[in-house]
């Protein structure tokens, strides 16, 4: 294993020169996405939000900025032995791009439960990547022992001052498009991106207020911070962010700065992953939506303020989104899921139907099932998915339901 980052640099190195030099290092090489107003986010939460979308990064996500600047600090001899890296996300996807322009062999290791379109993705790209390990830890461990075999330079995804001064390039961008902007917030899994975007508000805007934003399995970095030891978790939408050890050079910048990490719900996470597809037309992964969950958690302490927060990554599973849109329908009253015991004779489901319709719903799944689960042989049993504008229309069309006699249960 190679030693911790922080004997190897020293810290103060990480500053708005370097991540200054950095914004010049990899320009042309990474987009600079828009930093746009969210008038459908604003009004959710109370506050004026801009949204940094760095969703719209040539690999869906924001680690383009320190794979591009670490890779372009390469030797001539580190970049002819070339890199690796150990990644099952977005990090991957990145060292192998930026590998690719510059010409540089780069070997990725993944674990072995990686889902295949992330190995085709990164393979797209021009990578070599190995399956190994069942965990990140195990494909780490032997990331580290192959860059030590054959001569590689480890990139690493968040412990490591150039990338670290990279990922500090989108605080730069952002109060550059939207100077008003008085609040900043970033998701924090290794940490990477909040230290690098502190560091740079620390000199350039010292008055402009920085959070970060974990999700409540993994608070790894909040609980770093308050002196408590590590205790993460559990399955989560936000993967990106699900870290368990976070970066030794970010956590000593992030204690130095004084910088607070807040936490947020798992079901935080869904609420902003779909305000964002449905609101502000923007598609979010779970980790580059916990931006705007963190101002769905704590709108007090944002009302009133200029906050800008980052769509950091949209590399979402298609079938996931699409959970998490009709959870959310579900949360909100907009869709019902009605559950009868009728009696077993013909035009009972068409006097259901029609009292819906008139009043104004929408029925978009039947399931009728006579065999299993009904009480009698001369019952049936029925249950109904409704779409309605809300839970007022809702409450209207169960109100037509009752006044026809029927027992309604909600699903």
């Amino acid at each position: 294993m190679s030693t911790p980052v922080v004997e190897q640099f020293n810290l103060p190195t990480i500053g708005l020169a370097e991540i200054r030099a950095a914004s010049a290092r990899i320009q042309g090489a990474v987009i600079r996405t828009p930093t746009l107003p969210s008038h459908a986010v604003g009004r959710a939460v109370g506050a004026q939000v801009w949204l940094k979308l760095d969703n719209l990064q040539a690999t869906g996500a924001f680690k383009e900025r320190g794979a591009a600047n670490r890779l372009a600090l390469l030797t001539a001899r580190e970049r002819a032995a070339g890199v690796i890296a150990m990644s099952a996300g977005n990090h991957a996807q990145a060292v192998a791009r930026h590998a690719s322009l510059l010409g540089i062999a780069a070997t990725i290791v993944m674990p072995k439960f990686t889902p295949s379109t992330k190995v085709v993705r990164t393979e797209s790209w021009g990578a070599r990547v190995v399956l190994h390990g069942e965990t990140l830890a195990e494909a780490a461990a032997h990331a580290h022992d192959l860059a030590l075999r054959d001569g590689l330079t480890f990139i690493h995804p968040y412990d490591d001052p150039g990338v670290i001064a990279g990922q500090g390039t989108m605080a730069l961008e952002m109060v550059e498009d939207a100077p008003e902007l008085d609040t900043l917030v970033f998701p924090v899994g290794g940490g990477g991106l909040l230290a690098g975007c502190a560091a740079a508000m620390a000199e350039l805007n010292p008055r402009l207020k920085v959070y970060g934003v974990e999700v409540e399995g993994y608070p790894a970095m909040a609980q770093r911070l308050a002196g408590q030891p590590v205790a993460v978790g559990g399955p989560t939408i936000a993967e990106g962010i699900a870290v368990r050890d976070v970066g030794e050079a970010p956590y000593a910048l992030l204690k130095r700065l004084g910088i607070e990490v807040l936490v947020v719900p798992e079901r935080a996470v869904e609420q902003a992953v779909a305000l964002l597809a449905e609101g502000a037309k923007v598609i979010a992964e779970g980790a580059g939506a916990a931006g705007v969950a963190a101002l769905l958690t704590h709108p007090g302490r944002f009302a009133g303020r200029r906050v800008g927060t980052t769509v950091c990554g949209g590399n979402i599973d298609a079938r996931a989104l699409s959970n998490v849109l009709l959870r959310q329908l579900l949360r909100d009253g907009r869709i019902l899921r009605l559950h009868f015991d009728i009696p077993d004779r013909p035009g009972m489901l068409s006097d259901i139907s029609k009292r819906i319709a008139e009043a104004g719903g929408n029925v978009i799944e039947v399931k009728h099932q006579q065999l299993f689960g009904a009480p009698t042989v001369q019952s049936t049993e029925l249950e109904l998915m409704i779409e309605v504008r809300d839970s007022a229309q809702g409450n209207a069309i169960i109100a037509a339901l009752e006044a026809g006699q029927y027992v309604v249960r909600r699903g």
